[in-house]
């Protein structure tokens, strides 16, 4: 299983992000690794957080960036698995052309997030997990509709 923060930084070697379009892509990364190959990609949790999916443990790393983009990284070989690799491709090729506010409104709109966050309302505080079984169920669906069409 990776590190989180090893799946941030391989992020972030492929371009200048802000904190938001990173926690998002780690989320995807997570999501999409669980729909289809059953399992997480790393252990760290993920909660709703107002501004969408938030991996808790990569918060205290790069909040010091607030709204600003983070400075892109050098690349990384700590990435294990070539299972690993072929989902970060392919989260990064599927949502790189969107930005942290795209990605935060197109996380709303899908299950997972809207479930955890409950009946919390807009702007309040919610420290929730997302749970991993949410993310395959969803992911999994939706990679199935798109095989069928």
């Amino acid at each position: 299983m990776q590190k989180a923060s090893n799946i941030a930084k391989w992020f972030l070697a492929q371009e200048p992000m802000t904190h938001k379009k990173l926690q998002k892509l780690c989320y995807y990364a997570q999501a999409w690794h669980c729909a289809l190959y059953g399992k997480p990609l790393f252990e760290d949790e993920i909660q709703a957080w107002v501004h969408g999916p938030v991996v808790v443990s990569l918060y205290p790393l790069y909040a010091g960036y607030g709204w600003e983009t983070i400075p892109q990284g050098k690349p990384i070989k700590s990435i294990k698995g070539k299972k690993a690799l072929k989902i970060l491709d392919a989260v990064y090729e599927t949502y790189k052309m969107l930005s942290g506010d795209q990605l935060e409104r197109l996380t709303h709109s899908e299950e997972p997030w809207k479930k955890a966050r409950g009946n919390s309302k807009p702007w309040e505080n919610c420290n929730t997990v997302i749970s991993l079984e949410s993310m395959k169920r969803y992911y999994k669906e939706k990679y199935e509709q798109a095989q069928g069409e």
